[in-house]
């Protein structure tokens, strides 16, 4: 079954994938290999989780957010691919930021809400290795940010 259909079963689609708030490149390809630029929770354009964790934000909003920063990953991939998923081969890596406050060590338990996700759409090809790292500030003070290495069809 396709990624696209997954989602539609899940209640979840992609759009368009957010322009970069700075100067950068959404993604970069070398062989087979594309680097995802860190991805926000932004949804029409409007973050749906700023703050850090738990003080701002819940663990559930902020699992939330890292799975809303997948469904931008993969619609930044989707155009990096000419919107073709189905060359998508397996995720490799997720590298995660999570803006916590001082103390809180779940940050594992946030991102969880990216890679479970990516494991549901995409099966053993889903599952990855990944970061999970606390920091005290992201930019626009998003809640999470959220970078993928994905392998593709060369």
């Amino acid at each position: 079954m396709s990624i696209e259909k997954t989602l539609a079963k899940l209640g979840l689609a992609l759009h368009d994938a957010p322009k970069p708030v700075a100067a950068y490149v959404p993604c970069v390809r070398t062989g087979n290999q594309v680097l995802v630029s860190g991805q926000l929770p932004l949804t029409a354009g409007q973050l749906i989780a700023e703050g850090p964790v738990p003080s701002a934000v819940t663990v559930d909003q902020a699992q939330e957010a890292a799975a809303q920063c997948v469904l931008n990953g993969l619609a930044a991939l989707k155009a990096e691919l000419g919107g073709d998923l189905s060359k998508l081969k397996r995720v490799l890596r997720v590298g995660a930021f999570v803006q916590s406050d001082d103390g809180f060590r779940d940050q594992p338990l946030v991102v969880n809400g990216a890679s479970e996700l990516l494991e549901k759409l995409l099966g053993e090809a889903g599952r990855h290795a990944r970061a999970a790292v606390g920091v005290n500030a992201l930019p626009l003070n998003a809640t999470v940010e959220i970078e993928f290495l994905f392998e593709v069809e060369g």
